[in-house]
């Protein structure tokens, strides 16, 4: 334990106390790159995907991409604006989940959550596979280790949103920030270029690209959505901040709306740049490497191609946003990491998702959020080989499912407080009204516009991916409805009944022996102390021999509890044991049994694998005896005594430090520990070495 405890302080670092949850709350500067950096990180790959959609018709097709551009920046205004309304009304932090339970009911609330577990997944896969992706377009020769180096990558990540939201905010901001920057010289370069006569020239303008089909009519249609449809991956991670309004400072909405407003106009402006240079430079790029003539090796991305024209190969300005945008790519998955486990707490905490999700870690992150977010993507990045242009087709969808209701939501909320009988004081105040109207306009709009983009992404991706996330999403939407009714049932089942608690006939205690030694007599003093009706000891006869000598030390020691001997002809201990119990219960049902199992304590972990486990398989099946109430009497061998003493020091050197620590007396340590049979524990310092009727020792 102290060695898993070192290395766990090595990493995520020392606990923090409740107390000091105020101190991470993020001022504007820093929740910019926590909560916006995968929408800004978009803008490297948003005008890559119109681009590939469109080459599959050839090059004649680009010319609709400036349009199609368009209407990408119009719908993430729209969104954006949508957005403003959401973190001033349900400032909570629930976000697109809140709005739709309380405006839409709990199913669309459950069904908005489902969605969004699933693309915060997505982002991390594709985030960190993307961020490999450009990587690889300047370094080729990692092209082998495209899988290993996003798991990795992944796993970092988790390591440093572990340490706490603010310090990962802290890690976050300079790359973000430099990413800004340096897309920003890139496109006031390259605009200057094209001005002047010198227009950029993309390596890939002499490529020629292989239309797939001739396209008309119809399908010419369908490929102009589908290419609009994975332009609007530019508007993932919109969201993120109305889900993250508690980790803003005070005033929480205007700080979270005022960011929001600056990354929507940071982003509009860079994927507008990005797409206008990427057209000058006449780039060219296909979903497959096969169908660009003239192209050898990997296929580098857009933002390198351009910023190889603006600033030419391999030169300090190429070098530098290949770095920045590999970096924030990668750092892009921070959004998922904090908008994930805030989302999982709420979920766990209206009961839908195991509680243990609920609460805050040592750091005072969502721990076991982050854990689990970080298994889910590593799975889908090994399953997809980290392959952005697969990983895409899954993308965006469940995010503008959330759009979709949240906007909805948003705008039953106004009309709900519109109406006469609302009780809310702006109802009667026809300024308030004009306002809440305008509000409403902008969130039907979105409504509108989000709802049209999520039948487009499903019509044109169900085929290419989609419906894997068409069917993730309804089997997380029945397991969550599962899980709330199972906490349902046992809160049924938990509720007491009116009056006092109904007392037992009688406790009858037994404990359980195998020899004479001290664990044993500390389990018979202690059963004799909780004064039962009545108290017998029992062993297993394992062995005839060992039985008899037992019989003999416990006369001549003078015993005065009944010791009975059970027969086990297949040497079995816990059957004999549970047989017993069960007889008692039998002939008395109102009766308690009371067993008392001698456990011994050690310190060291392969002092485990000298004693045998028969306690915990014992107790294990004792649990589910229905009347039957477990005592451990723990026996602390010397090895324990060495732990504690090392935990103690431990504890003292964080009070030193500042941290807040439990404190006990000095004789708290207990003689024994008892717990009913439907909530037994297992002593902390060590888990238990065999009962006394296992045999042990002989």
């Amino acid at each position: 334990m102290a060695l898993t405890d070192r290395l766990k302080r090595s990493f995520v670092g020392r606990p923090i106390g409740s107390d000091r949850l105020g101190e991470t709350l993020l001022p504007k500067r820093v929740a910019l790159p926590v909560f916006a950096s995968d929408a800004l990180s978009s803008v490297s790959y948003a005008t890559e995907e119109i681009l590939l959609v469109l080459s599959l018709g050839g090059l004649a097709f680009y010319h609709i991409s400036p349009w199609l551009a368009g209407g990408v920046i119009i719908l993430m205004l729209t969104v954006v604006a949508s957005y403003r309304q959401n973190v001033h009304a349900y400032p909570s932090g629930g976000g697109d989940y809140e709005v739709a339970s309380v405006n839409l009911g709990p199913r669309a609330g459950l069904l908005v959550a489902s969605a969004l577990l699933v693309d915060y997944v997505l982002t991390v896969a594709v985030s960190v596979s993307a961020g490999v992706a450009n990587l690889i377009s300047a370094v080729t020769g990692l092209a082998p280790y495209r899988v290993v180096i996003a798991v990795i990558i992944v796993v970092v990540l988790t390591l440093i949103n572990l340490r706490g939201v603010r310090e990962s905010g802290t890690a976050f901001a300079i790359p973000t920030y430099g990413f800004v920057a340096g897309v920003f010289i890139m496109i006031v370069t390259g605009l200057i270029q094209a001005a002047t006569g010198h227009t950029p020239r993309a390596e890939s303008a002499g490529y020629k690209v292989v239309a797939e089909h001739d396209y008309a009519g119809f399908a010419l249609a369908f490929l102009v959505l589908r290419a609009f449809a994975s332009g609007c991956t530019a508007l993932t991670g919109v969201e993120a901040i109305s889900n993250g309004v508690p980790a803003f400072r005070k005033p929480k909405s205007r700080n979270a709306a005022t960011t929001l407003l600056m990354m929507g106009l940071i982003a509009v402006t860079m994927f507008a740049g990005v797409t206008a240079l990427a057209l000058i430079a006449d780039v060219h790029v296909a979903e497959h490497t096969s169908d660009l003539i003239g192209a050898h090796g990997e296929q580098p991305t857009v933002i390198t191609q351009v910023a190889a024209a603006v600033f030419g190969d391999g030169s300090v300005g190429f070098v530098y946003i290949a770095t920045v945008t590999t970096l924030i790519l990668m750092l892009a998955a921070n959004t998922a990491f904090n908008g994930f486990p805030v989302l999982g707490s709420i979920l766990a905490r209206d009961g839908y998702l195991p509680r243990q999700l609920h609460t805050r870690g040592d750091r005072l992150a969502y721990s076991n959020g982050i854990v689990l977010l970080a298994g889910f993507a590593i799975l889908l990045i090994i399953v997809f080989h980290a392959e952005v242009t697969q990983l895409i087709q899954l993308y965006i969808l469940g995010v503008f499912i959330s759009f979709t209701l949240s906007q909805t939501g948003m705008v039953r909320h106004w009309a709900r407080i519109l109406r006469a009988d609302s009780g809310d004081p702006r109802a009667g105040d026809p300024l308030a009204r004009r306002r809440i109207r305008r509000s409403q306009a902008i969130n039907f709009i979105g409504a509108c516009l989000t709802g049209t983009v999520l039948v487009l992404v499903l019509i044109t991706k169900f085929t290419h991916g989609a419906w894997i996330v068409c069917l993730a999403i309804p089997i997380i939407f029945v397991g969550m409805r599962g899980i709330r009714g199972h906490y349902d049932r046992v809160a049924i089942e938990l509720t007491p009944e009116p009056g006092p608690p109904t007392l037992p006939s009688r406790v009858r205690g037994v404990v359980l022996v195998s020899k004479i030694h001290a664990p044993t007599l500390r389990a018979l003093a202690y059963a004799k102390a909780t004064r039962p009706h009545s108290l017998v000891a029992l062993t297993v006869a394992v062995d005839q021999a060992d039985a008899d000598r037992l019989r003999a030390a416990w006369q001549e020691r003078g015993i005065s509890i009944d010791l009975v001997v059970l027969a086990s002809p297949y040497r079995e201990v816990t059957r004999p044991v549970l047989d017993y119990v069960a007889r008692i219960r039998r002939e008395s049902p109102r009766d308690v049994v009371a067993v008392y199992v001698p456990e011994y304590v050690v310190g060291h972990w392969w002092e485990h694998l000298l004693h045998n486990q028969s306690a915990l398989r014992l107790k294990a099946r004792l649990l589910f005896q229905p009347g039957v109430m477990v005592t451990s009497v723990p026996w602390q061998l010397a090895s324990s005594s060495r732990v504690e003493g090392r935990v103690e020091r431990i504890g003292a050197g964080a009070v030193r430090r500042g941290q807040s620590a439990p404190q006990a007396p000095a004789s708290a340590t207990p003689a024994a520990s008892a717990t009913p049979a439907a909530a037994a524990s297992v002593p902390a310092a060590a888990p238990p070495a065999p009962p006394a009727s296992s045999g042990e020792g002989k």
